[in-house]
């Protein structure tokens, strides 16, 4: 069987480890081992970070819908509950967007969900 030389594999394998850790400190961006251990850690910590800002941006729709509900008077739970019960499927992006950007459709969606007798009108 013949001699198999793997140099340049390896040294291919290194260089893009050494890509992928570009910018780290230390030894984490320069020595192979550290540097494939960092990279390991920072794709799990790459996914955390997507999932935070997926939580991030929910929290930020439900704020951005709240205060335009609260200058309408309606609290935002029953305003999701009836919109529920009516079958309106828009989701908590677009309506937070109608809100911010185009509050004239947002105030019509609210005044057709009003009138559900979900949302008390006694209560706010």
């Amino acid at each position: 069987m013949a001699r198999v030389k793997r140099g340049v594999t390896s040294h291919q394998k290194h260089l893009k480890l050494k890509k992928l850790t570009k910018g780290f400190q230390g030894g984490r961006s320069k020595l192979v081992r550290q540097a494939k251990e960092a990279s390991l850690h920072a794709g799990q910590y790459a996914l955390a970070g997507r999932r935070q800002r997926r939580r991030d941006m929910r929290k930020l729709w439900i704020t951005q819908m709240g205060i335009a509900l609260r200058n309408e008077g309606v609290s935002y739970s029953k305003f999701i509950a009836a919109l529920k019960t009516k079958n309106i499927t828009l989701d908590r992006k677009i309506l937070a967007e109608l809100a911010v950007k185009d509050l004239p459709t947002f105030q019509k969606i609210i005044s057709e969900v009003k009138n559900y007798p979900i949302v008390d009108q006694t209560s706010l």
